[in-house]
């Protein structure tokens, strides 16, 4: 008999996603989910997409976004699908929607995530029932965020928390984790939460390991400090036995200059014992809320949006502060609450954590921004494009690896990041000859070139003329 497929993908260069080199072969789809991998040629299907010459990977998987407020807002997820993200971490860097309902503005970076009225889950399966109700165009795990726990259970953030706030936190954290959250992150470098000590996480992260989830953390200081905060983020996890994801590992400031070449071989040194694991965006710029200490150490500083004079967004802030006579106290009262890009890293250190062979590939977008940073819609195809083909810095199929089956295992995603039977049928189709970024800080919203087509479970949702509308992912709960 015939075999049958609602969807046949012949003459692909199939990269699984497991870091093996590429094999030419046809992958059948039946009910979302990959079917057969091999010669399909008898076989007939509902639609067949010819892909000769072209790359077929698993669906990118970006291990650290900022989209919480993204999945419901704009449901398309156009700047994800259109570089090939098919899954999306969101509850990043302590920040995150749930558990959290509030009756007024939130304070800095909450606001990466929009202002009171998206801050409406006071429990996180609110916020999971609601990405449930209403499916977006990618699939979503979500993290719980120090600073949303601090913000629903503290009177006072400029301090540590008391003995009862840490226990109303971790009674927030554990009926988290039980609706399905992925773990705990934290954003020890904000103001929210820089006054809670290491003692404070590791109470919350207790609660995490005993549950089997994870913590991410945007650490204490990625600057001069940088080699502190990686053994912080070590002792909390030997301390308590969590699996650890070091954020965005990177160095800030001129003078600092060259501290991963200390960082990494910490890290590599701790994962002989711990599983101690990094994301990284590939990209010599950082981007946040506006906060003076940013500021201070970047060389360059590129309004992203402000809530008080919106014609600010994709000016220069120095330009803005000459043109006004502005300090940067005014600056910061003037046009807050805002965000900015930074430009405060050395590329020589990005492209050192790009080719540590453990790093992740996480965009660390801000959807929300009117002038975003340009890895919202450039960093999956940059990867491929600048910093594989063009640096050479890895092979395709270990840049690949990054996005899909690394990240896949480190968040527990079993049936994610790999093209063989029984697998999700998230896939990307790609040229690997013409996949780059187009995106840039002065035009950050345009779409990468080279993505031919994505699908989730087995459905189009970006083709020739862009997003199609389609509407299946789903909530990936870690239980």
């Amino acid at each position: 008999m015939t075999e049958h497929f609602d969807l046949l993908i012949r003459g692909a260069v199939v990269i699984d996603g497991t870091g093996a080199p590429a094999t030419i072969a046809e992958v059948g789809v039946r009910d979302g989910r990959i079917a057969a991998v091999g010669d399909l040629s008898g076989a007939s299907a509902d639609a067949l997409a010819e892909a000769e010459g072209l790359a077929l990977a698993p669906g990118f998987i970006d291990a650290h976004a900022h989209d919480d407020a993204a999945v419901l807002d704009d449901p398309a997820m156009t700047p994800k699908v259109s570089q090939g993200v098919t899954t999306t971490v969101v509850g990043n860097c302590g920040t995150s929607l749930a558990p959290l309902d509030l009756d007024r503005d939130p304070p800095a970076p909450l606001t990466l995530l929009g202002g009171r009225k998206s801050f409406r889950f006071p429990r996180f399966a609110d916020y999971r029932a609601e990405v449930e109700a209403h499916p977006p165009a990618v699939n979503v795990v979500a993290l719980v965020g120090h600073t949303a726990l601090r913000v629903a259970t503290m009177d006072n953030l400029d301090r540590p928390a008391r003995d009862g706030e840490i226990a109303a936190m971790q009674d927030l954290l554990a009926e988290a984790l039980a609706a399905g959250a992925a773990g705990l992150s934290t954003g020890l470098a904000y103001p929210p939460a820089k006054a809670a000590p290491t003692e404070e996480v590791i109470a919350l992260c207790r609660t995490v390991a005993a549950a089997g989830a994870l913590h991410t953390t945007h650490m204490r200081d990625e600057t001069s400090g940088v080699v502190e905060s990686v053994e912080e983020t070590i002792r909390i996890a030997r301390e308590t036995g969590v699996r650890t994801v070091i954020s965005h590992h990177k160095c800030c400031g001129r003078e600092n200059a060259g501290l991963v070449a200390r960082t990494l071989p910490r890290i590599e040194a701790a994962r002989r014992d711990l599983a101690i694991d990094l994301d990284v965006y590939p990209y010599a710029a950082s981007s946040t809320a506006l906060l003076p200490e940013f500021i201070a150490r970047s060389n360059r500083v590129l309004v992203t949006w402000s809530d008080r004079e919106p014609e600010a967004a994709g000016r220069d802030l120095s330009d803005l502060m000459e043109e006004r006579g502005w300090s940067v106290a005014d600056a910061l009262r003037e046009l807050s609450p805002a965000g900015a890009v930074y430009f405060q890293m050395e590329e020589e250190d990005v492209e050192r954590v790009l080719a540590f062979p453990p790093s992740l590939i996480g965009s660390d977008g801000l959807p929300h921004d009117q002038r975003p940073h340009p890895r919202l819609w450039g960093t999956f195809p940059r990867v491929l494009g600048h910093y594989a083909r063009e640096r050479r810095l890895f092979s395709l199929e270990q840049a690949v690896h990054k996005m899909t089956g690394a990240t896949a295992a480190v968040f527990g995603l079993s049936n994610r990041g790999a093209i063989r039977p029984g697998a999700a049928a998230d896939l990307v189709l790609f040229d690997p000859e013409r996949v780059i970024d187009t995106a840039t800080y002065d035009h950050p919203a345009r779409p990468a070139v080279g993505i031919e087509r994505v699908w989730v479970a087995g459905r189009p949702v970006w083709g020739e003329d862009g997003a199609t509308g389609e509407r299946p992912g789903r909530f990936l709960a870690r239980v």
